[in-house]
């Protein structure tokens, strides 16, 4: 199966290598550095590149999965609700498809200046300061950082998506540590616009 290769699919707000998105204050030697203490290889690379296609194909069911568990916790799911308390449906189809997008780019996108800045704008996405902005919408303005941490469990357990593709149980696994790998360098980054200038 041949793997996708990285371009900016039609999808309203994915901004990705965008003029009008935000600019990463993160250097190369931080990014390094991060990378460095998650334990980040080059096999890693590789290896979400190589069941690219696969992240691809189960993309969506993955985050249908995740957004379930949202829906079924209010002190979540009201991060998605209008004013008046109910659910907007317009912008969860609008966050959808850019999560969905999201797992494809974690596989294929190479960790350049490009996908450095949009983590910053992913981060800056669930803040005051753009939260609801891309999609013109009234819900609440900010999603709490404790909130984006917690989810890290949630969405790092992604061997039963691909266990009827895969079946070599060292590449499953090796996979999913990979992906955990991922997942967590792309949350350390989007925590940054939460912090304080100096203390992040």
């Amino acid at each position: 199966m041949k793997s996708p290769t990285p371009q900016n699919p039609d999808i309203a707000g994915y901004d990705f290598g965008s003029e009008h998105g935000a600019k990463s204050p993160v250097s190369a030697e931080e990014l390094q550095h991060l990378e460095q203490s998650l334990g980040w290889t080059g096999a890693d690379v590789q290896l979400l590149k190589k069941h690219a296609a696969l992240f691809e194909s189960q993309a969506e069911k993955m985050v249908d999965s995740w957004r379930e568990i949202i829906g079924s916790q209010p002190h979540l799911a009201k991060w998605f609700f209008t004013p008046e308390g109910e659910p907007d449906d317009e912008y969860k189809a609008a966050v959808k498809r850019r999560f969905v997008q999201w797992v494809v780019d974690v596989a294929i996108r190479p960790h350049d200046r490009a996908w450095l800045d949009y983590q910053e704008e992913i981060g800056l996405r669930h803040t005051p300061e753009k939260k609801n902005k891309t999609d013109n919408r009234r819900t609440p303005q900010w999603v709490p950082l404790r909130y984006l941490l917690t989810f890290v469990p949630v969405v790092t357990p992604v061997r039963q998506f691909f266990e009827g593709a895969i079946t070599d149980r060292a590449e499953l696994e090796a996979i999913e540590r990979a992906w955990i790998k991922a997942v967590h360098l792309h949350v350390t980054l989007w925590t940054r616009p939460y912090s304080r200038d100096g203390l992040w």
